[in-house]
């Protein structure tokens, strides 16, 4: 009998080029149940309530998201939605997201949207979860099976989705051409097939700067635009798995304080990008000059040097999280692995017991969303 083969973090990396293709195919039928919610009111600002991974993830596609449907769009965490923002009116477009399923934030803040007299509609990677008690409407996002925490293709297939979503939402409310939707989709199957690639690249830059890597004792991310939620996520993935303070910034706000406190032990990741990219590579070399473990992720066309991973990505900036995500996926699970940290410290059970945030039915034992 074949033995199965365990699956971990990369399992679901490599499998994301995959699902995103398969997604863009299936777009229409994918997010049709939320375009059929978004059809019946006249909506001028959308309301995203998420957590960890999920809330990351609509960073990645919130500007992607203004653009094209030419509205607002505000993230807020369940907790900030439930305890003092949820002053939404009949012109706000409201959705919860939990790719488990199980989050208790997240079940209560379908409550307060049905308490408040509006459908509470609920998007997720399990339509079988204990959301579906609290849910009017259920939408799985196509994520498929990822059993493993620490969400990796979880958080870029949702990504995607709210990125669908938009076109064909978009089409429908006359905003763009489906001539328009189409060619961007065919970027978006460009995004699936780098992302292989930059899995590679990935590999040979951790290899080449194993020493730093295995040895960091913090990490700062910072980007800005389309890829602020790619910081958000390369923080929480660095802190949740090699168990290091890390933390994310907008690229100029890093430099009005955070930056006050870094030594040459320092680390510091850069996500070039956009209208901003003169800015960062600048504040990429100036931290070159207090830390060598200054890296910048760029796909400038012949940017190179110490501490730069320059990705063959030629894709709108707004795209290109699809395909910088897995930089701090792989690094993560890389150097979680050398380092052998993958167990959590005992007493963590007792803080999950005396303030748990997922339902009884919850059986993983990781809490990223």
């Amino acid at each position: 009998m074949k033995e199965k083969i365990k699956e971990t973090m990369m399992t679901y990396v490599e499998e994301s080029p995959e699902v995103m293709l398969n997604n863009i195919k299936n777009r229409k039928e994918l997010t049709a149940p939320l375009i059929a919610e978004y059809e019946k009111g006249d909506y001028k600002t959308i309301w995203i309530v998420a957590s960890g991974s999920s809330y990351n993830g609509s960073y990645c596609a919130r500007q992607f998201m203004r653009k094209y449907l030419k509205s607002e769009v505000k993230i807020v965490s369940p907790f900030t939605f439930l305890s003092s923002e949820h002053d939404f009116t009949d012109r706000d477009f409201v959705f919860v997201v939990s790719q488990s399923g199980y989050s208790t934030n997240s079940i209560d803040a379908l409550k307060m949207i049905r308490e408040q007299g509006r459908t509470s509609i609920g998007i997720t990677g399990s339509i079988s979860s204990d959301m579906k008690d609290y849910a009017d409407v259920l939408i799985d996002y196509g994520v498929g099976v990822e059993t493993v925490g620490y969400v990796t293709k979880g958080v870029t297939s949702f990504a995607l989705f709210l990125m669908l979503f938009t076109l064909e939402a978009a089409v429908r409310k006359g905003l763009m051409r489906e001539e328009e939707a189409e060619s961007v989709c065919r970027d978006m199957e460009k995004a699936a097939r780098i992302h292989e690639t930059v899995q590679k690249e990935t590999m040979k830059f951790y290899e080449d700067h194993y020493k730093e890597f295995t040895s960091m004792v913090n990490a700062y991310v910072c980007a800005c635009g389309a890829n602020y939620g790619t910081a958000l996520e390369g923080a929480l993935k660095l802190g949740e798995t090699v168990k290091i303070p890390s933390v994310a910034y907008e690229s100029e706000e890093f430099l009005h304080g955070p930056n006050l406190q870094m030594t040459p032990g320092y680390t510091v990741f850069l996500i070039d990008g956009g209208n901003s990219s003169s800015r960062i590579q600048t504040i990429f070399k100036a931290c070159r000059e207090v830390t060598d473990r200054t890296f910048l992720i760029t796909n400038q066309p012949g940017y190179t040097g110490e501490g730069i991973l320059n990705l063959p990505v030629e894709l709108p900036e707004l795209l290109t999280p699809l395909c910088f995500l897995p930089f701090f996926q792989i690094l993560a699970y890389q150097a979680t692995t050398a380092l052998n940290r993958w167990k959590q410290h005992p007493l963590l059970k007792k803080m999950k017991d005396t303030a748990a945030c997922k339902t009884e039915n919850y059986e993983n034992q990781d809490d990223d969303e």
